[in-house]
């Protein structure tokens, strides 16, 4: 187990002023006190909350390593993820008070510099761990202090995330999203410098472009960045199709492309670095670049040499100063389930096995290696080893809102909504249907067949409803609309639907007596409105009718707007926007809508009726897939906006898959809610994707013939 002794942290705080983010003006301090006027809002993050990463790290010896075990070297606290080991002579440490502890301590302190993930509120910290003995063995690398410094200020109101922290002298250069472009479908991430002391803070990629994933060169003079340029992202969520930039990390001057498909660049010396693509076989490599002088430099004077062999997926490459003998990079074998972190001598063309040897089936990520080459960090969950104390399990995460108006939750589950009261929950964990009270007592499955979507009647009590059948599904599959009686203790079922072609999404009128649900009985998706009681026998009425797909309605809480997603204007391209509808069938009118191909989704009014939460593909991606767990769809962010579609707001800021938000007809307190009995260990799924091998170049197949090192046993139920 990696105990650790009882850490004395010294926190500290460096204050700056950061760029201001764009937000909406909110109502004066003294209204948030009205409880009345204040909200609650829900959402679904696929496995975001079994992550509990930390930061570890193995020593190495010539590139050998130590297989005795790895060493947490993060606090165990929130999420942890992403490190960077700076320079030792960086002068970032003269700038921490405690100076007797740095220079006197033996043996020599652990820097980090990491991104800490806390209630949807990341910044980047500084850590100076000392350890209790030189000798390198397991029992001795256990902290006795720890230095513990946030480099930015956060500030209420200011949400946004953060990534790939480096150090270079006195400036920190990151990513984060805290500008909005102010353009649909364009992300919000962009490369700046810090300057630690002052807080100077200036932006260094261009307007109007995003960057990801930066790497400064050894000298600090350089700093290289994945991007789609001036071309935007086109909705890709694999490989992103991004080519590599460089430019002066001074000011963002001199920014030229040197390298035509790549991302995730790392730096050995000025002239070379290595980067990640999706070879043409298929397969995920790793590739060298080399070229000579930065100020001449051309897209066609690169040289540009494959380093990793096909047969595996390597990505995410670590490099250190001048090191020419070894890279670490992250790798997925075939019929292997994990993620691990593996050494390549690029000389003698050789993988040396690293985490597999520790913790074998637990995905680790994103490896970066100490500028002497004597360590690997890496980030993996705290409760992903059966050696290890699981973590603590949430059934509500709170997450830090731009408007003290609304408190934002993230759920254990999918499909969340509320009793009319606001006491009880009902959601979605695949493949069944649970209701739990809020404060995460009395869980009860009461519905166990796959279904989607949850809805309470507002006049019946326990009355649920929700979706019976497969999900992304065509037109004619067998999917149901089903009523449960929660509180019935035999859990009655009545089916409202018959004949099943696609019937889903149901969501009751304000006085129960109809239900809104998309069927594809005409085959397409429309909306229909039926009895709430007796279902399609007791009445049944079309809605919308065209050769598209309506879906995901919402009813309003005065009863006179029914919202949906709909791709009427351009059928089958998936493209979604927002559509609001009299139940009458009048009153047609387009709402939101995320750009040319973009997606607004999952609509649901607050209690009000005067606004209304949704899931869009807005703010485009936020880093590389492939440096996350599985997300389907890695775009989604949680935003409100005015009924009308006007003052759009977004609310939560990460590289996830953010979805089925519910608006909570009570407010609930800002507070973490924990499952009563505690934690069960990391339950997630590396990118699906990576478990595809490839064939002839993007088909699927096995035609490497490669042996793999491991079979796992799956780590995600779902």
């Amino acid at each position: 187990m990696n105990t650790m002794k009882a850490i004395k942290v010294i926190c500290l705080f460096f204050n700056f002023f950061l760029a201001p983010s764009v937000i909406l003006p909110s109502t004066a301090a003294e209204d948030y006190d009205d409880k009345s006027r204040r909200s609650s809002i829900v959402f679904a993050t696929l496995g975001r909350l079994d992550y509990a990463f930390d930061i570890y790290t193995l020593p190495l010896t010539g590139g050998i390593p130590s297989f005795s075990g790895d060493i947490r070297i993060t606090d165990a606290n929130s999420v942890n993820y992403n490190g960077h080991f700076p320079s030792s002579n960086s002068s970032i440490f003269s700038l921490v008070s405690n100076q007797t502890l740095i220079q006197n301590s033996a043996p020599p302190a652990l820097e980090l510099v990491y991104v800490k993930d806390r209630n949807g509120l990341s910044n980047i910290y500084l850590d100076v761990i000392y350890f209790n003995s030189p000798v390198r063995k397991r029992s001795a690398l256990e902290a006795t202090n720890r230095v513990q410094a946030p480099l930015l200020e956060t500030k209420i109101g200011r949400i946004s995330m953060k990534d790939r922290p480096s150090i270079v002298g006195e400036d920190l250069i990151y990513v984060s999203t805290h500008e909005d472009p102010e353009s649909a479908r364009t992300s919000w991430a962009a490369v700046y410098s810090t300057r630690i002391k002052s807080g100077l803070t200036r932006r260094l990629t261009p307007y109007g472009v995003a960057d990801f994933s930066p790497a400064v060169s050894p000298s600090g003079e350089w700093t290289a960045v994945a991007s789609h340029g001036e071309k935007g992202w086109d909705g890709e969520v694999q490989e992103l199709g991004t080519d590599i930039y460089v430019f002066r990390t001074r000011d963002g001057s001199d920014r030229v492309k040197i390298i035509q498909h790549g991302g995730w660049p790392s730096w050995v010396d000025e002239s070379t670095l290595y980067f990640h693509r999706r070879s043409e076989d298929g397969w995920w490599s790793v590739y060298r670049a080399s070229f000579k002088k930065m100020s001449t430099i051309r897209l066609d004077s690169v040289e540009i040499e494959r380093v990793t062999p096909p047969g595996l997926h390597a990505f995410t490459p670590a490099t250190a100063p001048g090191n020419y003998k070894f890279i670490a990079v992250a790798t997925r074998r075939p019929n292997s389930e994990f993620r691990h972190i593996e050494l390549f001598d690029v000389d003698a063309k050789e993988f040396i096995e690293l985490t597999r040897k520790v913790s074998p089936e637990t995905h680790h990520f994103n490896p970066f290696i100490s500028p002497d080459s004597t360590r690997v960090g890496y980030h993996r969950c705290r409760g992903g080893s059966r050696t290890e104390t699981p973590k603590t399990d949430l059934l509500l995460e709170n997450l830090q809102s731009p408007t003290q108006e609304v408190s934002l939750f993230r759920i254990d589950g999918s499909f969340p909504s509320f009793s009319p009261g606001g006491d009880r929950i009902a959601y979605v964990d695949f493949p069944s249907v649970y209701v739990v009270n809020r404060d995460g007592s009395n869980r009860r499955e009461v519905f166990s067949g796959m279904a989607f979507s949850t809805a309470w009647d507002p006049k019946r009590k326990g009355v649920i409803y929700t979706s019976v059948g497969p999900t992304f599904a065509v037109e004619s599959t067998k999917v149901d609309i089903l009523a449960i009686n929660a509180d019935d203790e035999e859990l009655g079922y009545k089916m409202l639907t018959t004949g099943g072609e696609n019937n889903a999404f149901p969501s009751p009128s304000p006085d129960g007596k109809w239900l809104v649900f998309r069927s594809g009985r005409s085959g397409h998706k429309n909306l229909y409105i039926m009895d709430a009681v007796d279902g399609e026998r007791g009445g049944l009425h079309r809605l919308t009718e065209g050769n598209w797909t309506d879906t995901m309605c919402n009813w309003s809480p005065d009863g006179n707007y029914i919202a949906f997603a709909s791709d009427r204007e351009s059928p089958g391209a998936g493209s979604f926007e927002l559509y609001m509808i009299h139940p009458n069938g009048t009153g047609l009118k387009k709402v939101i809508q995320s750009g040319s191909g973009g997606r607004v989704n999952h609509p649901w009014f607050s209690p009000d009726g005067k606004s209304i939460v949704f899931t869009s593909d807005y703010a485009a991606v936020s880093a590389e897939p492939i440096s996350n767990p599985h997300h389907y769809q890695p775009y989604g962010e949680i935003y409100i906006a005015r009924s009308d579609g006007s003052e759009i707001r977004r609310m939560t800021h990460n590289s996830y898959e953010d979805g089925t938000p519910t608006w909570v007809p009570t407010y609930i307190e800002p507070d973490n809610v924990a499952w009563p009995t505690g934690g069960i260990g990391c339950e997630f799924e590396d990118c699906h994707w990576l478990s595809e091998t490839p064939k002839d170049g993007y088909g699927y197949g096995y035609g490497y013939g490669f042996a793999p090192l491991v079979t796992a046993r799956t780590q995600c139920g779902h």
